[in-house]
């Protein structure tokens, strides 16, 4: 095990060369720094296993993975701070399922639960609840947020006791497979409809116009929340994001709009910062609502440009068809997922 405090993905492809390192445990940010690094072919040889906690990864992500590090195992993982890791998926998946994982760990019970405490159906959207002997008892003097997040099992639960209602959406298909939806807190609520960010950012990053993106809800009198993407990148590629996007993905999940900068914060994970990004698009709302006409191309009524309130600012908002258009949905969505019984993925 050798630890690393890393600058620059350059420093991890350092440490591989004088360590002599064949295993490499990272987060979705990470690969993507380690991807736009140069690799001595030699050097990314060595590795011979890969393991994913943190985040998603995306097929495209998988796909780099496997053309740098053709020698590497990938394991994506899923789990929680409060109940240590769940799940995983088995390298020989992760080319057939890349948004899937698999719970493990024979000392986690993994359950989908509904609001009212029973069983979630299978293709049934639920609470991820963990139970069983890796469960934390709370947190450290804080007991109102132990008791929002510490509860007894559900009823149906072999593990019996105190579990941890992980606050994530996921479904559960019949083959106990489990797709990561996104987190209840996260969740954008825009014109009647729940919106997970998860699905909006691996639908950004899919095509490979953008690094790296991360989907917010900014409120809107009209619409409740309004879809803002911040993406590193210097937009030369918007357009055609946005033509891709409008083939892949229904009307009311389309980018009001792209904040694009040269670079993401992270925290001390080495995740992106979600927290910092969400508080520096405090001025979104009002440059959405008080932009000037001639700035987003719309018409004006009552003082505001509602055109670039609508997905793309394209057509007239009010025929704008604010439902889930599942003809134009692709095929199953590019986020986490995990199966019943494997170790976990950490996000």
């Amino acid at each position: 095990m050798i630890p690393l405090d890393y600058l620059i993905a350059r420093d991890v492809v350092k440490a591989v060369e004088r360590h002599d390192v064949t295993s490499l445990a990272g987060v979705p940010p990470l690969w993507v720094q380690l991807l736009e690094a140069e690799w001595p072919v030699e050097t990314a040889a060595r590795l011979k296993r890969l393991t994913n906690s943190g985040g998603a990864l995306t097929p495209r992500l998988v796909r780099g993975l496997r053309e740098q590090f053709p020698n590497a195992d990938l394991y994506p993982m899923y789990g929680l701070t409060e109940a240590f890791r769940s799940t995983y998926l088995e390298p020989s998946l992760v080319d057939v399922h890349p948004d899937l994982d698999r719970p493990r760990d024979p000392l986690a019970e993994i359950m989908v639960v509904r609001a009212d405490g029973s069983r979630a159906a299978p293709g049934e959207p639920g609470e991820l609840v963990h139970a069983g002997p890796l469960v934390a008892q709370g947190y450290w003097r804080d007991a109102e947020r132990t008791a929002q997040r510490f509860r007894p099992a559900p009823e149906f639960a072999t593990s019996g006791g105190m579990a941890v209602w992980s606050g994530d959406t996921v479904v559960e298909d019949a083959d106990g497979l489990l797709r990561f939806v996104g987190r209840d807190d996260e969740m954008i609520k825009s014109a009647g409809n729940r919106i997970s960010p998860t699905e909006i950012e691996d639908a950004v990053l899919s095509g490979g116009e953008v690094a790296e993106a991360a989907a917010f809800g900014v409120p809107d009198e009209r619409l409740g929340q309004t879809i803002v993407v911040v993406a590193r990148g210097d937009g030369s590629r918007e357009h055609d994001l946005r033509e891709r996007l409008r083939r892949e993905l229904p009307s009311f999940m389309q980018p009001a709009r792209y904040d694009w900068r040269p670079e993401l914060p992270r925290n001390a994970n080495g995740k992106l910062d979600r927290t910092a990004l969400k508080a520096s698009l405090s001025t979104v709302r009002a440059e959405l609502v008080e932009a000037p006409f001639s700035s987003l191309g719309g018409r004006r009524e009552g003082g505001r440009a509602f055109d670039k309130l609508r997905p793309n600012g394209e057509g007239n908002h009010e025929r704008q068809t604010l439902r889930p258009d599942t003809a134009r949905i692709p095929g199953p969505r590019r986020t986490a997922l995990a199966r019943r019984g494997d170790p976990g993925l950490c996000l």
